[in-house]
Order: C-alpha cells, then sequence, then structure tokens
C-alpha cells in the first residue's frame, strides 16, 4: 500500500529551486520555502511563509528531545522501550518549562 503524499512541504532556502518546485507540482504537492538568497526574483507569497515561521516551533522540540543522548542514537531494540525514552524526554522538557 502507497503512503499518499502531503499536500503542502515546507523546506529552508535549500529546497527554494525550479526543478524540485515543478516536480512536486506535477506529484500534488505544493513547496513552500523562503527564497534563496541567490535568486535573482525573489517574490514570495507573505500568506505561504507564514506557516514556514511557524516551522522552529517543530525543530526546537526535536533540538530538546536530541539533548537526550540515548536518543540521539537509538540504542533500544523495541519500540516501546524507545517510545517510553520519547516521552520521559518530553517530561523533562515539560517541567523544566514549569
Amino acid at each position: 500500500m502507497r503512503k499518499a503524499l502531503p499536500k503542502i512541504l515546507i523546506g529552508d532556502r535549500a529546497y527554494d529551486s525550479d526543478p524540485l518546485d515543478g516536480e512536486l507540482a506535477r506529484m500534488g504537492v505544493e513547496m513552500i520555502s523562503p527564497p534563496h538568497p541567490r535568486r535573482r526574483n525573489k517574490i514570495p507569497d507573505g500568506r505561504k511563509l507564514r506557516r514556514y515561521k511557524r516551522r522552529w516551533k517543530v525543530e526546537r522540540l526535536f533540538a530538546w528531545i536530541f539533548r537526550s543522548r540515548r536518543l540521539v542514537t537509538r540504542y533500544e531494540e523495541k519500540a516501546e522501550n524507545f517510545l517510553g525514552l520519547v516521552q520521559l524526554a518530553c517530561a523533562q522538557i515539560l517541567w523544566r518549562q514549569l
């Protein structure tokens, strides 16, 4: 069974290329990324970039989770144990925020 493709894909400046945009458009995926610094026509749609600005929250969460060295390299063989460690790392993050 083939997984469904996402309707919107959010990437950073490295993903800003016309060939990639065309390939994704043919598959029915919309690419949202800020313009690359070397691009000549830097006229992005500001409404689309609002979604990109919220992307840092997810990246920050993964950075906080991967502070737990045991999660960076997956030592656990069983998925239940790994999930428990991820939940423990999330609990530690929440505890620090209190």
